[in-house]
C-alpha cells in the first residue's frame, strides 16, 4: 500500500479549464497513466450504490501499480462513506463537482476539507433570481460544507432531511444561521421541464456568474462558482503532483463529467452514458452495472506488464 497522497493544500482558483484545453501533441495511449479520475454514481458504483468486488480489486491493483485514484463526484463530502472503505491509501476525493477536495483518511464521519472553492453568495443570489425569471416554478436547495438547506417546495431527492426549510433568498442571506459556512453549490429543480432543456435555460440565464451542470436523470441543475468544475479542480490537484493531463485516465457518465473527460489524456464514457459524454470521451467502456471502470483498469495494469 502506498503512503497517503499529498493533499491539494496550495491550489489557486485562477486556472480555467474548458473543453478547448485538450492538447494532442502526445498520443494518449503512449503515455503511461499516473492517475485515474472516476465519477461515482452511474460510473464506479452500480445502480444499487455498491462497489463490486471486481472494482474493489481493480482499485487496489491500480494503487499497487503506482497509479493514484481520485474519486471525482457531484456528491457532498458527507456522502462519501460509500467509498471510504475502498480508498487503498490515497484517501482524497473531489466533491461537489469540484467545489471541495476532501481527505477521506479518517474514515466515515471524520472527513476533512483540504480545499474549498466556494460560490460567492452574491453570485448565488443572482443565479437564483435569474433562474426564477427564466424558469418559473424552479425550487432550490443550498449545499454548504456542513449544512444542507432547502425551500419548502423542493422535493425529497436526497439522502437526508434538510436542516432548514426557507426561501433560497433567506438561506443565502447575511442573517442565515449558516452564514459562516461557504456555499458549495445550489441545487435547482423544475417539476416539468426536460432535464437537458432546463440545463440550456439555466446556462443561458446565469451566464458567467456561475457554472451550471447536471448529473441527475431529473430536471435538477447543480450550480457552482465560476470556473469551478470537476476538470478545473482535478487540473489543480494534478499540477501540484506534477501530473500532466496526458497521464490522467478519466471515467464518467453525465454532463457534469464532460469537461473532465475532454481534459484527460484518455477518457471513457460508460455504456450507460449521456450522449454528450459519449461525444466528449476518447473511448467507451461497458455500463456501470457491468464493472466498466474495472474492465479498463485491468487493461491499464496489463499494459504496464
Amino acid at each position: 500500500m502506498r503512503s497517503p497522497a499529498r493533499p491539494c493544500g496550495h491550489m489557486r482558483d485562477n486556472g480555467r479549464v474548458t473543453s478547448a484545453t485538450r492538447q494532442h501533441e502526445t498520443p494518449a495511449a503512449a503515455t503511461p497513466p499516473r492517475l485515474i479520475a472516476t465519477d461515482l454514481d452511474g460510473t464506479l458504483l452500480r445502480d444499487d450504490k455498491s462497489v463490486s468486488p471486481r472494482t474493489v480489486a481493480a482499485l487496489a491493483a491500480a494503487e499497487e501499480a503506482g497509479i493514484e485514484v481520485f474519486f471525482v463526484t457531484g456528491r457532498p463530502a458527507r456522502w462519501m462513506d460509500v467509498v471510504s472503505d475502498h480508498v487503498h491509501g490515497h484517501g482524497l476525493a473531489i466533491c461537489g463537482n469540484g467545489a471541495a477536495v476532501v481527505d477521506l483518511h479518517g474514515g466515515p464521519g471524520t472527513h476533512r476539507f483540504v480545499k474549498v472553492r466556494e460560490l460567492a453568495r452574491e453570485n448565488a443570489l443572482d443565479a437564483v433570481r435569474l433562474l426564477r425569471e427564466a424558469a418559473p416554478g424552479t425550487v432550490f436547495a443550498v449545499e454548504q460544507t456542513y449544512a444542507f438547506n432547502q425551500e419548502p417546495a423542493y422535493p425529497k431527492l436526497h439522502l437526508e432531511i434538510p436542516d432548514v426549510l426557507s426561501p433560497a433568498e433567506d438561506l443565502l442571506g447575511p442573517d442565515s444561521h449558516t452564514a459562516d459556512q461557504p456555499v458549495l453549490k445550489i441545487l435547482a429543480y423544475h417539476p416539468e421541464l426536460d432535464p437537458d432543456a432546463f440545463l440550456t435555460v439555466g446556462r443561458l440565464a446565469i451566464g458567467d456568474r456561475a457554472t451550471v451542470t447536471r448529473s441527475s436523470p431529473s430536471a435538477l441543475l447543480e450550480i457552482s462558482g465560476p470556473d469551478v468544475s470537476k476538470a478545473s479542480t482535478l487540473a489543480l490537484c494534478c499540477a501540484e503532483r506534477g501530473i500532466s493531463h496526458e497521464e490522467v485516465v478519466a471515467f464518467g457518465d453525465m454532463p457534469n463529467d464532460v469537461e473532465m473527460l475532454t481534459w484527460a489524456g484518455r477518457s471513457y464514457a460508460m455504456g450507460n452514458a449521456h450522449p454528450d459524454v459519449i461525444a466528449a470521451a476518447s473511448g467507451r467502456t461497458v455500463a456501470n452495472n457491468d464493472d466498466g471502470v474495472a474492465v479498463i483498469i485491468e487493461q491499464l495494469i496489463e499494459e504496464r506488464r
